[in-house]
C-alpha cells in the first residue's frame, strides 16, 4: 500500500511561516526526532480537534493525550498498547498509537488482570467515588478567582497576618488552574480505558464465538443505556413540556431571549416558575459546548442562552404539532434484547453462555462511563476552564497586555506565568510593565499565522500505514482501519460513486443532504434532511428529531457520533473521510447505516 507524506515532507502554508512558535517545542516535529517521526504512522484526530489549535487550547490536548498514555503504560499496563504519541503539524493534532513490545505482553497481561480486576470487582463504589471527585474538582476550579490588582491592599490583609497579597495570589491561581486541568484528565482516564477494555473483551469473545458477526451487531447488544450525556437534551424537552402544560408557549414566539423572559415574567407564577426551572437545569446541564468541548472558541449554552432557548422553542413547536419528542428507548432496548437472545441461542454449552452473559453484563455496567465522562470532563469542566481563562484575559486586557480578553488563548500556557510576573512587578514597584509593548504585536502575528493554518486542509494521515490496523481503540473510536486508510489513499468514492465508512447505527434512509461544518450552521438544518458533517457533537442531539440520518468524515463504531445516533435511533455512517468534500447541500443521498455505505443518488 502506498503511503502518505512523511512528517518531514510537510511544507508550511503560505502566510504561516514560523507557526511552530504558537506551540510548545516538544509538541511539534523536530529534526532531532525526524527518523523516529518518519517511521511512525500518524492520523489526524478530527474527532476531537478538527481545526487548527489555538496556542492555549493545545494545552488541554497535550494533558489529555499524556494522561491517556499514562494510564495505558504506567497504571494499568494494557497488554498490547502503550500510550499514544502526538505531534502538532501545521496547527493540527496528529496521533500515533505506540504498541507495547511483543515480548512484554504476557507479563503485562498478568498485571493488567490484577489492576483492572480491582476496578471491575468494585466498579460501582469506585465510580460513585469518581463522581464525587469530579464534582469536587469542578467546584474547586469554579472557586479560582482572577481579580484586578488593588491600588492598595485592604486593611484586613495587613491585620490578618497573612503575610502575602493579591499579586502572589494572581500567579498562584493560574498555576492552580493548570494543575486542576492536569488532574481533571487523569481522572478522565482512570475509568475510560477500562470501560473500553471491558467492551473489547466482550467484542473479542463475540468475534470468536460467532464468526462473521458484524461490529454493529455487537454494539447494539450494549445499546439502550441511560447516561448523563443525554441529560442536557432531556432538560430541554422537560422545559418544553412544562411550557406547553402551563399554557405559556406564546412567550416563545417573540424570538429573542430578553423579550421571551419579559413575557414570561408578565405571566405571573407560571412564567416565573418556568424561569426558575430553567435556571435549575442550567447548572450544571447547560455547561455544554456546541463543539467537541476542546475549543475555547465554541459557544457554551449557559453563556449563550439563545441556543437552549431556540432548541426549546423547536421542541414546543413539535409538541404542538403532536410529534413524539422522546428518544425511542423502548424500541432500541427491544432490538437489543432480540439480538442478544438470538446469539445466545447459537452458543453450544452452558460454559459459553455463562462466559457470554458475564462479559456482556460487565460491558453494560461499565459502558455508561464511556459516554458520561464526556459531559463531566469535556463539557462541564472545560466550560469552567474557558471561563476562568477569559477572566484572566480580561485583567491582561485592562492592563494593556492584550487588546481583548479572548486574546489570552493565543498565548502558550508556559508564557502566562512570565506575563503575570511582569504585571506583578509593575504593580509592586510601581513601574512601567513591558507587556503592553510586547504582547499585542506577538498576538497580532499569531492571529495571522493561525488564520493561514486554518485555511490549510490537513492530510488525513502521515507516514507509511501498517499492513493491517490491529489496535482496537484506534479502530473503534477513531475509525482508523485498513479499509478506511485505503479509502483515504483512493480519494474517497468507489467506482459506483458511493462512499464507504463505519456501519455505526443501523437503518436505511434517503433524502436531501445538509452539509454543515460547525455548530454555527445547525440552524440551517431542515426537517427530513440528512446531516453531513466532519463530525457531530453531543450538543447537536436536539436536531436529531429533524434529520433522517447522519454521515460524518471522522469517527469509528464507538465515537460519540455513533453512540448518540444509535441511542436516538438514527442511521449513521461514520469515518467516510470525504463526505463533506464529495456531497453538497441538496444532493439526494442514501445512507445505509447497517452496511456503512453512502450512495449519491443525484448525477
Amino acid at each position: 500500500m502506498a503511503g502518505f507524506p512523511l512528517p518531514s515532507e510537510i511544507t508550511t502554508p503560505p502566510g504561516a511561516e514560523g507557526w511552530q512558535e504558537l506551540y510548545a517545542y516538544s509538541s511539534t516535529c523536530s529534526p532531532a526526532r525526524a527518523e523516529y517521526e518518519d517511521s511512525m504512522f500518524w492520523f489526524q484526530d478530527g474527532v476531537h480537534w478538527p481545526k487548527a489549535l489555538l496556542p492555549w487550547d493545545a494545552s488541554l490536548m497535550e494533558v489529555a493525550i499524556t494522561a491517556l498514555s499514562q494510564y495505558n503504560t504506567r497504571h494499568l499496563l494494557v497488554p498490547p498498547a502503550n500510550g499514544i504519541d502526538f505531534r502538532i503539524v501545521n496547527g493540527y493534532t496528529y496521533l500515533s498509537p505506540v504498541p507495547a513490545p511483543e515480548a512484554d505482553i504476557p507479563a503485562r497481561a498478568e498485571q493488567f488482570m490484577q489492576r483492572a480486576g480491582h476496578y471491575f470487582m468494585n466498579w460501582n463504589d469506585l465510580y460513585d467515588n469518581w463522581l464525587v471527585k469530579i464534582r469536587d474538582l469542578v467546584k474547586e476550579m469554579e472557586g479560582i478567582t482572577f481579580e484586578t490588582l488593588p491600588d492598595v491592599e485592604p486593611m484586613e490583609v495587613v491585620t490578618s497576618g497573612a503575610g502575602k497579597g493579591a499579586g502572589g495570589a494572581l500567579q498562584a491561581n493560574y498555576l492552580h488552574l493548570l494543575t486542576s486541568a492536569s488532574t481533571l484528565w487523569q481522572y478522565h482516564f482512570e475509568f475510560l480505558n477500562l470501560g473500553y477494555a471491558a467492551y473489547l473483551d466482550f467484542f473479542g469473545f463475540c468475534k470468536q464465538a460467532f464468526p462473521g458477526i458484524s461490529d454493529l451487531a455487537i454494539a447494539k447488544m450494549v445499546a439502550g443505556v441511560e447516561v448523563d450525556l443525554f441529560r442536557p437534551d432531556e432538560e430541554l424537552k422537560r422545559l418544553a413540556r412544562m411550557a406547553v402544560d402551563t399554557g405559556i408557549t406564546d412567550a416563545f414566539k417573540i424570538g429573542d431571549v430578553e423579550g421571551t423572559c419579559e413575557a414570561l415574567r408578565a405571566k405571573g407564577d407560571a412564567g416565573q416558575a418556568w424561569i426558575s426551572s430553567f435556571q435549575q437545569s442550567a447548572e450544571p446541564w447547560f455547561n455544554f459546548s456546541t463543539g467537541s468541548g476542546f475549543s475555547s472558541q465554541d459557544k457554551i449554552w449557559i453563556e449563550n442562552v439563545e441556543i437552549p432557548f431556540d432548541f426549546i422553542k423547536n421542541y414546543i413547536d413539535n409538541l404542538q404539532k403532536g410529534d413524539d419528542i422522546n428518544r425511542p428507548t423502548e424500541a432500541i432496548s427491544a432490538e437489543r434484547d432480540r439480538i442478544v437472545s438470538e446469539y445466545v441461542a447459537l452458543l453450544g454449552s452452558d460454559e459459553d453462555r455463562e462466559a457470554f452473559n458475564g462479559k456482556l453484563g460487565l460491558a453494560r455496567v461499565v459502558f455508561p462511563y464511556v459516554e458520561n465522562h464526556n459531559f463531566y470532563v469535556e463539557h462541564w469542566s472545560h466550560s469552567v476552564i474557558w471561563r476562568k481563562m477569559k477572566e484572566l484575559g480580561a485583567i491582561f486586557a485592562k492592563e494593556g497586555f492584550l487588546a481583548d480578553a479572548g486574546d489570552i488563548f493565543f498565548m502558550k500556557r508556559h508564557e502566562i506565568p512570565d506575563a503575570l510576573f511582569d504585571l506583578y512587578h509593575s504593580w509592586a514597584a510601581p513601574a512601567v510593565a513591558a507587556g503592553p509593548s510586547y504582547w499585542p504585536g506577538i498576538i497580532a502575528r499569531r492571529k495571522s499565522i493561525h488564520s493561514a493554518l486554518s485555511d490549510w486542509k490537513p492530510t488525513p494521515a502521515l507516514g507509511s500505514p501498517p499492513e493491517v490496523v490491529t489496535e482496537p481503540l484506534t479502530i473503534m473510536l477513531w475509525g482508523i482501519t485498513s479499509d478506511s486508510i485505503a479509502n483515504w489513499l483512493g480519494g474517497g468514492a468507489s467506482e459506483d460513486g458511493s462512499l464507504n465508512g463505519m456501519a455505526a447505527s443501523p437503518g436505511v434512509e434517503e433524502g436531501p443532504a445538509r452539509v454543515i461544518f460547525g455548530p454555527d450552521q445547525i440552524n440551517e438544518v431542515q426537517d427530513g434532511e440528512i446531516l453531513v458533517a466532519p463530525l457531530t457533537a453531543p450538543s447537536w442531539a436536539p436536531i436529531f428529531g429533524k434529520i433522517k440520518a447522519t454521515v460524518t468524515d471522522t469517527g469509528g463504531m464507538m465515537s460519540h457520533a455513533a453512540i448518540v445516533c444509535r441511542e436516538y435511533g438514527l442511521p449513521a455512517v461514520t469515518g467516510t473521510g470525504f463526505a463533506t468534500s464529495l456531497i453538497t447541500t441538496g444532493m439526494r443521498i442514501r445512507v445505509d447505516g447497517s452496511n456503512g455505505k453512502v450512495t449519491i443518488l443525484d448525477d
